[in-house]
């Protein structure tokens, strides 16, 4: 059966409002942020917040802003009225809140009540809209400034009542939207109280470190020793704020804070210039932790592209993404060798002993008229003795076994064959830089640099031929020394790169490299971006490749592994061969970077080698010298920095 055709008909006013309000009010947080943001507008101090519920029971927002008199109460609450827009003119807006339909939309779908009173009035008024019907202005007692009370969201329209999720669900939404508003603001005071938790206090903030003092508040205690400052202008937009070292990230990506002329925003491109930003110094599935502001003309950003203005779109996106980029490349450069305070709490909470052990709980048991050990280390039969007497002799070095001989055993470190680790003659040729080795038969007091000059120390010792240890004037340092190695390879190959071609070394004998035909072709493919980075590939029937040159930097490295991650470097990078923007923050430029950081890998110090004193600090000394040294390619820390107050107190000392 054909439908019946019906007559076209204008909705009625108060159903509009409703549908209308499903684009503006989605969720209770969505009600709190426009609140929130009409009383920023006001030019409130201090801004309160309490809910029960998770906002649908109650919503009450008061402010100490300018207020409203009895017949701006009366236009607030009608459809598109505002006073945001003296001239009009949707090109420059320079307020959170301009549409005009926040309180018409609230109270279409619930119970509105406000009460606002301004500086220069007797009295205060009130209003309530019940579901779209508006009633009278009161009089009504009241500070300066407006409170706004919501209560029954969602009563005139149930069906949204069914998708909002719980009550804790709702809060924790609200919470994060105050948080946000809260680093866009840092001059205002917000609380936030709900009946399920505790409040939520932001005190307003003064003076020129305000915007930290807010971000180490909202993000927590840590982030002001694990973030750096940023600041950088061009061509009519400036940013400035806090970032996060690339150790100190989190497992999602709601820690990066962004702001717009002072408005919190969540926008693709700015996340997207973040994640570029940080890609070589974080591993893919971790995110960065900042705050940043971005400051520009009203006209070179339009805020109207989105009911919820979280969105907001730059008339040059490009410049705006390139400014990103290069502010947060040039910051983390400048910081150089550091690390996040984090990474030493780990540390020592992995060290605090366990209160289990049998070590420190041990249990006596009476046997045999003697005191006898039931744990499962058993008590030794002779102690070793750390103060020999006198007529023991002096004891032996520290390091050294008994009667071992000063030339085999300095500063505590084991002589090793350079020819045997795999070094070759001369120490210098592990790393990037005119590093001249000092000589094999120095002394302790020769080989140790002093420790006020160098951040991370001279070398004292190396454990399990993986992990350097180095004393500082206030502490030690624990240094991964394949992964710093890593990284300092791949800065070298990048600025070789960089500087017009990577150094390459031909093969005596072309190495033959078999793999699946599939693989071989990708290789072939791309194999004039690899002739870019040194690599010289070309086919050799199927399923095999022909390598003629290498980097010298990897020219001890395995040929197949190396292809193998180079393979699979091409398959991360997501980007199709024959890209033409070789700039280093274009597609082929991140592509490159992509396959350096595999190769990097292959001509780093290996965890297994023995070093020497003097090859110690040669890898400190250029960690200190190059950006980015505190994460390797990959993200994770490549060293850990204990102070000496903080090991005093692993021991009990403080």
């Amino acid at each position: 059966m054909p439908p019946v055709p019906r007559p076209v008909r204008r909705l009625d006013p108060i159903l509009v409002d409703r549908i209308a309000a499903g684009e503006v009010v989605e969720r209770p947080a969505s009600a709190v942020k426009e609140l929130v943001e009409n009383a920023i507008d006001a030019g409130a101090s201090s801004i309160e917040v309490t809910i029960e519920a998770g906002g649908r029971r109650l919503i009450r927002v008061v402010d100490d802003g300018a207020g409203m008199s009895a017949d701006d109460l009366t236009l607030a609450v009608e459809r598109h009225a505002t006073s945001k827009l003296p001239n009009g003119d949707l090109t420059r807006i320079d307020s959170l809140g301009f549409r005009g339909e926040a309180l018409p939309s609230i109270g279409a779908v619930a119970r509105l009540c406000l009460t606002s009173r301004t500086a220069d009035a007797e009295t205060g008024s009130t209003l309530v809209v019940d579901a779209g019907i508006k009633g009278e202005v009161r009089p009504a007692p009241g500070p300066r400034g407006t409170r706004i009370e919501v209560t029954d969201l969602f009563s005139a329209t149930p069906a949204r009542l069914k998708f909002l999720k719980s009550d804790r669900a709702e809060a924790l939404a609200i919470a994060d939207g105050l948080r946000r508003l809260a680093v866009a603001q840092p001059r205002i005071r917000f609380a936030f109280r709900s009946e399920s938790g505790s409040a939520l206090v932001f005190p307003a903030e003064a003076g020129d470190d305000a915007p930290l003092r807010r971000l180490v508040a909202v993000l927590g205690p840590d982030f002001g020793a694990s973030s750096a400052p940023l600041a950088m202008a061009r061509e009519g937009f400036a940013l400035a704020g806090h970032i996060g070292l690339p150790s100190y990230h989190r497992g999602a990506g709601n820690q990066i804070h962004f702001t717009v002329n002072g408005r919190p925003v969540r926008d693709r491109l700015l996340l997207g210039a973040v994640r570029g930003a940080y890609a070589d110094t974080m591993s893919s599935d971790r995110h960065p932790v900042l705050g940043l502001a971005i400051i520009c003309d009203p006209g070179l950003v339009d805020v109207n592209v989105h009911p919820a203005k979280t969105e907001v779109r730059f008339r040059e996106p490009g410049l705006v993404r390139a400014l990103i980029v290069s502010a947060i490349h040039e910051t983390l450069r400048q910081v150089g060798a550091r690390s996040a305070s984090t990474g030493a709490a780990r540390t020592l909470d992995a060290l605090q002993p366990s209160h289990s052990s049998p070590i420190m709980r041990p249990a006596m048991t009476a046997h045999a008229g003697r005191g006898a050990w039931s744990g499962r280390v058993p008590l030794p039969t002779r102690l070793p003795s750390f103060g020999a007497p006198a007529e023991y002799g002096a004891p032996p070095r520290y390091g050294s076994p008994e009667g071992s001989s000063d030339d085999a055993y300095q500063a505590g470190f084991p002589e090793v064959d350079f020819s045997r680790a795999g070094f070759g003659e001369a120490p210098q040729a592990l790393f990037a830089g005119d590093l001249a080795p000092p000589a094999a038969d120095l002394r302790q007091s020769e080989i140790e640099p002093p420790h006020d000059d160098h951040p991370l120390g001279a070398a004292r010792a190396q454990l399990h031929e993986t992990y350097i240890v180095a004393q500082t004037s206030d502490g030690i340092v624990l240094v991964d020394q394949h992964a710093a190695h890593e990284r300092l390879v791949y800065e070298r190959l990048k600025r070789e790169r960089a500087a017009g071609g990577i150094a390459r070394q031909g093969l005596l004998i072309p190495d033959v490299v078999e793999m699946a035909p599939e693989d071989a072709e990708r290789l072939i493919a791309a194999a004039a971006d690899l002739d870019r980075l040194g690599l010289t590939v070309e086919p050799f029937g199927t399923g095999a490749v022909l390598v003629r040159e290498v980097p010298v930097a990897l020219a001890d490295s395995a040929t197949r592994r190396l292809l193998e991650d180079i393979l699979t470097a091409l398959d991360e990078s997501g980007l199709e061969e024959g890209s033409a923007d070789g700039t280093e923050g274009g597609p082929l430029g991140r592509r490159l970077d992509a396959i350096l950081s595999r190769m990097s890998c292959h001509g780093s110090i290996r965890a297994g080698r023995r070093l020497r004193p003097e090859e110690m600090n040669a890898l400190l000394r250029e960690m200190e010298a190059t950006p980015f040294a505190g994460t390797c390619n990959h993200g994770r820390p490549t060293f850990v920095e204990l102070k000496l107050a903080d090991i005093e107190r692993l021991f009990g000392r403080r």
